[in-house]
């Protein structure tokens, strides 16, 4: 063997070694063992994080804590067709976690409830999704939805307008699709027009062209995803997610009352996207932290790939709306308002950090640059602030940012 060649030998092996190494060194908390830090050994203040969870204890949401009550006092609930249809809670207490390097340095209030979470659940209708891509149940995201739905739900997209939409439309938002789905017409959900009559006209968009965020188009997604895998959709995230990850029993995904069809024989409900009408993911803060933590490692826990980082990227890469992926990533990119200075929206944070956010706000902020996941419940209008205190609180790097990529 020549010089050059045991060289070439050895760097490999070294590489190799290196790799398996950093491996081994990243964190990944145990199903009933997630393994505490002082903020100190994390490279953080415990007096400036503490001063961070203060405040946001101080934004919770004035809204009633039963969420059944707050829908009814909420616009919501005045929009046309605005019954709730599917369960709600009564909500815990302003509660989260701050989780850096895989760690929980700061945790407050009753993380182990499960809430809902509002349209935070549309991050868990795109990984379902992601996770039938990465499958090769759907081939291209590309490829029309009406091809992957049954005869009993061709109607959905018979028009001429419908028959273009796409997976990726439909996980952008930018569908545009037109009809009613669970006794919810899509143009019921945040109505646009100067009057009431206006409303069931509104103007059409050509798909792909134009954001608009729509509970009904989301769970039209759902219920596509449900053709595909032919299962119901919380089985599915059961098995391939939250069972991996180490996720508690309690979290429930609901559909509504009368979401119900007949596949393969059996009756199966299909989920809903959020919590618009009710339903949609509960689940607790604990377990949203360690789905965040999910991602913030690229889609890997401990030595198991469980979403491809082929979807993550795509996942991040921001469509018509510049700052929103996929449902339900939303992106922190500085955009310019005419002509003004460009402005992000958590303005201290990463341009590459993104949020997954439901009303309420329920929150789940990850951030690949800080080696940080932080989950925050019910912070009402305090979000950027409270990051911002989070982000100052950090005094050194992180001393297992060897997991953490971009």
């Amino acid at each position: 063997m020549s010089t050059k060649t045991r060289s070439s030998v050895l760097i490999s092996i070294l590489a190799a070694f290196v790799s398996v190494s950093v491996s081994a060194q990243t964190y990944f908390p145990g199903r009933h063992d997630w393994q505490k830090r002082a903020p100190e050994e994390m490279g953080m203040s415990s007096t400036l994080l503490s001063e961070a969870i203060d405040f946001a204890i101080a934004s919770e949401s004035d809204a009633p804590k039963d969420l059944a009550l707050a829908h009814e006092l909420s616009a919501f609930a005045r929009e046309p067709f605005g019954q709730r249809i599917g369960p709600a809670t009564v909500r815990a207490p302003l509660n989260g976690l701050v989780v850096r390097g895989g760690y929980i340095v700061a945790e407050w209030g009753e993380t182990a409830k499960a809430d809902m979470t509002f349209s935070v659940t549309k991050t868990f209708v795109s990984t379902v999704v992601g996770l039938a891509f990465d499958r090769g149940l759907i081939r291209s995201l590309n490829d029309r939805a009406k091809d992957s739905v049954g005869p009993e739900f061709q109607d959905l997209f018979a028009s001429e307008h419908n028959q273009k939409i796409t997976w990726d439309h439909l996980l952008r938002q930018t569908s545009d699709w037109e009809g009613t789905l669970w006794g919810k017409p899509d143009w019921a959900d945040r109505p646009e027009g100067e009057k009431p009559a206006d409303y069931p006209n509104r103007k059409k968009h050509e798909p792909g062209t134009r954001y608009k965020y729509n509970d009904v188009r989301v769970n039209l997604l759902a219920l596509v995803a449900l053709n595909v895998w032919r299962r119901p959709l919380p089985q599915v995230l059961n098995e391939y997610v939250m069972k991996p990850i180490g996720a508690s029993t309690s979290w429930r995904w609901h559909g509504y009352e009368n979401s119900w069809i007949e596949l393969d024989g059996e009756k199966v409900q299909s989920v809903s996207g959020g919590g618009h009408w009710g339903g949609g993911m509960h689940i607790s803060a604990r377990d949203l932290a360690r789905f965040g933590y999910l991602y913030q490692r690229n889609g890997v826990w401990g030595d198991r790939r469980i979403v491809s980082e082929e979807w993550i990227r795509m996942a991040r890469a921001p469509g018509v709306n510049p700052n929103y992926g996929f449902m339900n990533w939303f992106l922190n990119h500085p955009v310019a308002d005419e002509g003004k200075t460009a402005a992000k929206p958590i303005p201290a944070a990463p341009d590459s950090s993104v949020t997954f956010r439901g009303a309420g706000a329920n929150i789940v902020y990850i951030d690949w640059d800080n080696d940080l996941v932080v989950v925050v419940r019910w912070i009402g209008e305090g979000l950027p602030e409270f990051i911002a205190k989070v982000l100052g609180a950090i005094q050194a790097p992180s001393p297992t940012e060897n997991g953490a990529h971009r």
